[in-house]
């Protein structure tokens, strides 16, 4: 069972790296352990996959390699792929902040790469589960040899519990740790360390944030969101925040997850349009009583846990101008406090992953170790909200399917 390219991973990456190798007249395989392909596809974007975005730039990607991820992104474009969609007549449209999805369904994208890995005579098999890789002594033979250039190179070997497969490439591309509901596992970390590969350490990515203990007042306001811009270093987002019966969550919140270390606060600007301070003074006459006068700008609920919460709770008359300087203070840079992520369960991406360094930034395939490939979130590259680690498994994809 000789192959020119196996693929373990029938997600974004995987798929497009199968498409992309096949036009080429390499013989693919790819490898799924879940019964269906895509799963995570399926799911994303609430079931519409936000499959990509129109702004895509190296800055919205986190990696200890900034510069890492820049090839693959200029070869392969959102427009690339835009033109994709629109040659498989899939009707889609954008949300906001340069978000495209799909306006029927996400299964429509799967379809896609199943019908152009049909073209490209792809093999899929699922329900296939590897148990072990080996980069083998022997050689392909003529005879053997799918094609004449992989004629007398090494071949990996990959025993399944359907058959055992050869091939002269080996792509991995399992994702991370995210959503192990659907299958996820550390299979791609476990195959880099057998490799001697260096590891960059994982932890939660895009992911609802649990309140630090002594916040207990703030659970009342499950299921109400505000605008607001949120901080945490240098990083910024201006976008909803949503209270959970457990602490924060909401597109602001999931950007700023990928920067927070515990025991740093987050500055949460209440009022990233106005100057709290400005607002209070120019309202000194207002006879209404802060948290009400507090509800023309906020949700009511939370005005009002708020204010009992932070200050007191006073006819804006009668605030003296210190009372005024710290509630205008919080308003504009409320300190909060996270004890932890909700976890991978509720993550939807990976932090960390393959090291960078170990890896082509032209090709994606392992320095030290001829013939195999890391794509997609397995690799320390991971991206905002918005369609962005879509992108990088597009682009991640055609760069090694150009060489495999």
């Amino acid at each position: 069972m000789n192959f020119d390219v196996i693929i373990v991973g029938a997600g974004a990456a995987g798929l497009f790296c199968a498409i992309e190798a096949g036009k080429r007249g390499r013989k693919v395989l790819v490898l799924e352990h879940n019964a269906q392909v895509g799963r995570k596809i399926l799911i994303s974007g609430g079931g519409r996959c936000n499959f990509t975005n129109r702004d895509i730039k190296p800055e919205n990607f986190i990696s200890q390699n900034s510069h890492f991820c820049k090839s693959a992104l200029a070869r392969y474009t959102p427009q690339d792929f835009i033109e994709l969609v629109k040659k498989h007549k899939i009707s889609y449209y954008e949300k906001k902040l340069g978000q495209l999805f799909c306006r029927e369904s996400s299964r429509q994208i799967v379809e896609m790469l199943l019908e152009e890995c049909r073209k490209a005579k792809v093999e899929i098999r699922t329900n296939c589960s590897v148990k072990e890789i080996k980069k083998s002594n022997g050689l392909l033979s003529n005879k053997t040899a799918n094609s004449r250039q992989n004629a007398g190179v090494p071949l990996f070997e990959v025993e399944t519990n359907q058959d055992v497969f050869n091939s002269v490439s080996l792509v991995i591309a399992t994702g991370g740790l995210s959503f192990a509901k659907i299958g996820a596992t550390d299979f791609g970390y476990k195959i880099a360390r057998q490799f001697g590969l260096k590891t960059i350490e994982t932890r939660p990515a895009l992911v609802p944030m649990v309140f630090a203990k002594g916040a207990e007042d703030y659970k009342q306001l499950a299921g109400v969101s505000c605008d607001a811009a949120v901080s945490c270093g240098k990083a910024v987002f201006r976008e909803n925040i949503l209270f959970t019966h457990r602490g924060l969550s909401g597109p602001a919140i999931l950007q700023i997850s990928n920067y927070w270390r515990k025991d740093t606060p987050v500055s949460v600007n209440l009022l990233p349009t106005e100057n709290a301070f400005g607002l209070l003074e120019n309202n000194r006459e207002n006879r209404q009583k802060l948290d009400d006068f507090l509800g023309q700008f906020l949700p009511n609920r939370f005005s009002e846990i708020f204010t009992r919460r932070n200050f007191a709770n006073k006819p804006l008359n009668q605030l003296g101008k210190k009372e005024i300087e710290q509630t205008a203070q919080v308003l504009n840079d409320w300190q909060v406090f996270f004890g932890e992520t909700e976890g991978y369960d509720k993550a939807e991406a990976t932090l960390g992953g393959i090291s960078t360094n170990e890896l082509s930034s032209q090709t994606m395939e392992v320095k030290r170790v001829s013939g195999l490939y890391f794509v997609g979130e397995v690799v320390d590259v991971t991206g905002w909200l918005g369609g962005y680690n879509f992108q990088w498994a597009w682009a991640s994809g055609f760069a090694a399917g150009q060489v495999v």
